[in-house]
């Protein structure tokens, strides 16, 4: 791991020019500057961070304006350094860049998962314009997860599961083996440490055979290579953790049935050799059946090139071997970095990459156009660019990439999307097939077509399964009935506020709709109505952005806060909620849902508008802003009345047969009273059950909580404080 720029500068001087060099050290020297004093939370100075993200980008061989913006991406976010600094210093790149990683943590969002699709959406959509983004937001993406230990164990859990979901599946569409596994590998020790280490002892406990096994097969393979004047580099493949979790999760397999858990790996000079290498070893052993895949003539999307081939090896155990040569392994290793390019100053894509990533662009571009919100485009685009594939054939054999349970309609817009708007039917294998028929890795689709055609119907959108494919189907509807979609979205949103009792012409003045528009992305009013009139919006998203200024005057005119006066002489009066207000009798005092306190817990009384006193946590975040400190009340618990408080927890833990159950009756076992209970499980193994319990006070919470913590596969018990 490279720890100081002198190591960064040795790494990028084997490839890159003393000019470049000189721009790699500025940027450096600048970044040093910005951040001193400031310490990461491993107690190390922050600018390690920064060299070890310029690092990695340097190990991949990346171009000298993406190490300089790898030094510089915390700059504009963590302190005083402007986008015009780093714009007037290093020029418009290294500033776009950095802008393209840089977090929107100034713009206020309704929820901490609004704001985190914000900031997905502005690095994918960077990425679009270029690829450097991305690789610098996986370089760092990659050292943070290499310190995660410093941080507490939500925030290892949520910024794992954010890399399993976002950041693996993006290393692997670009290429990025080195990448992607070490991500993967390390995401699972946080979300699943009791899988990710009963594999790691597993794979300890027969290592010593593995290597055996290996090196015995090793050995016969070079003997064979050698008679036949082979050059080849054999090794033993790197077992990846998460790869073998996925297979006995995904397969519902034991340990000892992953066929690649032994493995070698043959690195040859030339394609010629490759197919000799496979020939020899099917002579030498007995492939077994279906496990053949050859990437060489059908690359992987991401580029990746390899013959893959399972035989029954020594002693009868099956053995995998992947054949390659070393252009080919250099792409499997750095994906997209390897079909770098250096021009007059400016880094491009060479080759079939540079097709690839055109598609990709295409894919996010359109979204972002079509998505009223940012977590709307981000669903969407999980389902195009990060799902599973599959691969279908034209009539002329060209291969077409799809994501897995794509329909015709999918696929003829994938072709072009003049073929999918005259679209009237589709051949799959030379049968006729419906167009919603969910196609299979290796059928031939012939898409019917007709002049004739009256283009899509609103039932497309429900069939189509891209993202791609719904983009251009909504993409025709405003095209071609823009006015009429204008029209009916005016009267739809004009609807929606009569029946909120508002005044139209009050809410919808050009200053409403222009900031209502450009909330939503949209150029200007009629777009905003044509999105509304053919489904792309609701109705009732437009109302509430355009109502929001006057609900909030209604109010502030007509306040409704009663005027509690305290008198401290006076005793406390009791309360039916067992909380006590001092001074005031006959006052209706509730408990507040969104951070139920219990007795044991410091509260304080809010004044509602027409609802009494309100009872928070002091720490609530409801009653923490400045315009709440008017209507604050003191308050206390009523020792002498005994009450029961509902108290919503969350329980983390391996998803086993009969966790929940174990769960419910060791809280049945403290006598407490379960209100409400549920879980789910994700795609990792990990469970979470949400429970309602009621409990006396905080002692009584605790516990419960250690009761349940005491449970075998349980990771973590918490309170839910605000919803």
């Amino acid at each position: 791991m490279i720890t100081g720029i002198d190591e960064v500068v040795k790494k990028a001087s084997t490839y890159l020019s003393q000019s470049d060099l000189d721009l790699i050290t500025r940027a450096y020297q600048l970044a040093e500057k910005a951040h001193e004093g400031q310490i990461r939370k491993s107690g190390v100075p922050y600018i390690m961070h920064p060299i070890a993200v310029a690092g990695i980008l340097a190990n991949l061989h990346m171009d000298a304006v993406t190490i300089a913006a790898g030094f510089l991406h915390d700059v504009v976010e963590d302190t005083d350094i402007t986008l015009d600094d780093l714009r007037q210093q290093f020029g418009p790149d290294v500033a776009l860049l950095v802008d393209g990683v840089t977090k929107l943590e100034k713009i206020k969002y309704k929820s901490k998962e609004e704001q985190l699709a914000e900031n997905h959406r502005k690095m994918l959509v960077a990425m679009a314009q270029d690829i450097r983004v991305i690789m610098i937001k996986l370089a760092d993406r990659l050292h943070n997860m290499r310190t995660l230990r410093h941080m507490s164990e939500e925030k290892q859990r949520e910024i794992s599961d954010e890399t399993l979901e976002i950041f693996a599946p993006l290393a692997h569409r670009l290429g990025i083996a080195s990448v992607k596994w070490e991500l993967e590998d390390t995401a699972l020790r946080y979300l699943n440490p009791q899988q990710y280490y009963r594999i790691v002892n597993l794979m300890q406990k027969k290592r010593v055979e593995r290597e055996a096994y290996l090196n015995e097969a090793s050995d016969t393979i070079r003997e064979k290579l050698g008679e036949l004047n082979i050059e080849a580099e054999i090794s033993g493949r790197p077992k990846h953790i998460y790869s073998i979790f996925k297979k006995m999760t995904k397969q519902n397999k034991q340990f000892n049935e992953i066929y690649d858990l032994l493995a070698l790996r043959i690195i040859v000079n030339d394609i010629r050799d490759c197919y000799a290498v496979l020939g020899i070893v099917h002579t030498l052993w007995k492939p077994m059946p279906g496990r053949f895949k050859d990437y060489i003539a059908m690359p992987k999307t991401n580029m990746y090139q390899s013959l893959h081939t399972t035989v029954i090896g020594p002693k009868g155990e099956p053995l995998e071997v992947q054949i390659r040569t070393w252009d080919m392994h250099q792409t499997a290793e750095i994906g997209i970095a390897a079909h770098w390019a250096y021009k007059e100053g400016q880094s491009v894509v060479q080759g079939s990459f540079a097709e690839k990533l055109g598609s990709l662009r295409e894919i996010i571009e359109g979204g972002s156009e079509e998505a009223p919100n940012a977590q709307e485009f981000m669903e969407s685009l999980k389902q195009d660019l990060f799902s599973d594939t599959v691969f279908v054939f034209t009539p002329k054999g060209d291969v077409v990439e799809l994501p897995k349970g794509s329909v015709p309609l999918d696929f003829s817009y994938r072709i072009h999307s003049a073929v999918g708007n005259r679209t009237i039917g589709a051949k799959v294998n030379g049968k006729i097939v419906p167009l919603d028929y969910a196609m299979k890795t290796g059928d031939i689709v012939e898409i019917l077509t007709s002049k004739h055609s009256y283009g899509p119907s609103q039932d497309w959108l429900k069939m189509a399964k891209s993202a791609h494919a719904r983009n251009k189907i909504k993409q025709w509807f405003k095209k071609e009935k823009r006015e009429e979609n204008v029209a009916k979205g005016q009267q739809m949103v004009e609807a929606e506020i009569k029946s909120r009792s508002f005044d139209v012409k009050e809410a919808m003045t050009d200053t409403n709709l222009k900031e209502a528009a450009a909330r939503f992305n949209f150029q200007g009013a009629e777009d905003m109505f044509a999105a509304v009139g053919y489904g792309g919006i609701t109705a009732s998203q437009i109302a509430t952005r355009l109502l929001d200024k006057l609900r909030r005057e209604r109010e502030e005119q007509n306040p409704v806060i009663p005027e509690i006066k305290q008198n401290p002489a006076h005793r406390a009066q009791k309360s039916e909620s067992g909380v006590k207000v001092r001074g005031v009798d006959n006052l209706l005092v509730r408990i507040s849902r969104c951070c139920t306190p219990v007795p044991g817990d410091q509260i304080i009384g809010f004044i509602t508008r027409g609802r009494g006193v309100s009872v928070h946590r002091k720490d609530c975040p409801n009653v923490l802003a400045d315009e709440c400190s008017e209507r604050l009340i003191d308050v206390e618990w009523d020792t002498d009345q005994k009450h029961n408080f509902n108290v919503e927890i969350e329980i983390t833990g391996n998803d086993r047969s009969g966790l929940l159950n174990d769960v419910l009756q060791v809280v049945a076992e403290t006598k407490t009273n379960i209100a409400a209970v549920s879980g789910k499980a994700d795609k990792n193994r990990v469970a979470t059950i949400h429970m309602t319990i009621s409990i006396s006070n905080v002692d009584h919470l605790l516990k419960v909580v250690e009761r349940i913590k005491r449970i075998k596969d349980i990771y973590s018990v918490r309170r839910i404080l605000s919803t």
